[in-house]
């Protein structure tokens, strides 16, 4: 990544207030650029293929500005502002919001961690998409299905967040304020990791409680989303590093039925008020050559209380495998290649994009209830 300095004396775009002679202040300009194109089955009702261009299998763009000043005896105050966008259409990721990604402000210490305040990542979404999962909490349904239902909460505006590591240990806690008159917790989110690292091996845990209010979706408001994990991995050799993992998440605000369905999905009647997942992922990463690294990630997940088609509850089953293959060009390019397979039953047809009701020619029945997809792109960073 390029550092841009920039002075109070020169009065650039952008304008850093003078600071005292002793210290060193530095914002780094970044980003990342990334598209596909894609092949996919079975991606629009009644059974309709697609070939088009889209975002890549693990990235979203995005552009930054990150920055830090030296407050001395080995404290900084730091800041992030990152923007996520659409490159195939220009669109933001997130409409109307300019930094969807991550907006803080804080203080960082080598020895006593970093304390920051703004809109951030989840602690369950930074253990994760660094460490654990295979695909980095990946971006295509078929490649991250299990995100779909809470990707929305993986984000926590009006947080704190504390994150410290110590001799092999990461403690990394969250907590969103609501920001209600007169109900402290409702809207809130709290969350914590433990990570331990040693020799090769690598294990995690964490939990997650989102309160959603009704203004948010929640059937209930107030009603909770819980998310608990058990992560691990293990570097075999230099090249090769296995990630094997449970996710488990418990919905009593009806977000995840409608949340995990694909585009072209039949409208559910309803919601379910318990909704339980329980998801299982192995995966491989390969360092094959020194540019090409390959990786292999196949996921099975078995849902509980979920909502059908026909508005009743009941369980479900979906499993994926994706094979991706990244070659890089320099430090800064690579292209990938990208081969994945989904597919469902249960409660999850319901979530597959659906087929037309001859007699009202409304999507409203459960189509087929499986996609294969291929694609390739390129990913530039700076």
């Amino acid at each position: 990544m390029k550092k841009v300095f920039i002075s109070s004396a020169f009065g650039s775009l952008f304008v850093v207030a003078a600071s005292p002679a002793w210290a060193q202040s530095s914002v780094t300009l970044y980003g990342l650029v990334d598209t596909a194109l894609r092949y996919q089955t079975n991606a629009g009702p009644d059974g309709k293929d697609l070939v088009g261009m889209t975002v890549g299998p693990e990235t979203h763009s995005r552009w930054g500005l990150k920055g830090s000043e030296d407050l001395g005896g080995g404290l900084s105050a730091i800041f992030r502002l990152e923007n996520g966008f659409e490159l195939n259409s220009g669109q933001l990721h997130t409409p109307n919001t300019l930094f969807s990604r991550q907006a803080y402000v804080g203080l960082s210490s080598g020895r006593y961690g970093a304390l920051t305040f703004g809109n951030q990542y989840a602690p369950l979404y930074d253990t994760m998409g660094d460490v654990f999962d295979p695909l980095t909490v990946g971006d295509y349904w078929q490649d991250s299905w299990m995100w779909n239902g809470i990707g929305p909460y993986l984000t926590i505006n009006n947080s704190v967040k504390y994150k410290v590591t110590s001799n092999g240990l990461t403690l990394d806690a969250i907590y969103g304020f609501g920001n209600q008159a007169g109900a402290v917790g409702l809207g809130s989110t709290y969350g914590v990791e433990l990570s331990y690292a040693h020799g090769p091996a690598t294990l995690g845990a964490g939990f997650q409680q989102t309160s959603v209010s009704s203004a948010n979706g929640s059937s209930m408001n107030g009603a909770k989303i819980n998310l608990l994990h058990v992560s691990g991995a293990y570097q075999i050799t230099p090249a090769v590093r296995l990630l094997a993992g449970w996710l488990h998440a418990q919905d009593q605000t009806g977000t995840t039925d409608a949340n995990m369905q694909q585009s072209g999905a039949p409208k559910l009647p309803g919601s379910s008020p318990n909704r339980i997942d329980d998801t299982f992922y192995v995966g491989a990463n390969w360092q094959a050559t020194r540019p090409l690294l390959v990786t292999v990630a196949g996921y099975y997940g078995h849902a509980r209380n979920a909502e059908r088609l026909d508005g009743t509850l009941g369980s479900g089953i979906n499993y994926s495998a994706t094979v991706l293959a990244e070659y890089s060009l320099s430090k800064h390019t690579e292209v990938y290649g990208t081969v994945d397979f989904a597919r469902g039953n249960g409660a999850f047809a319901a979530d597959y994009p659906g087929s037309t009701n001859p007699a009202s020619g409304v999507v409203d029945n459960v189509g087929r209830t499986n996609n294969v997809g291929a694609a390739v792109g390129i990913r530039k960073t700076f």
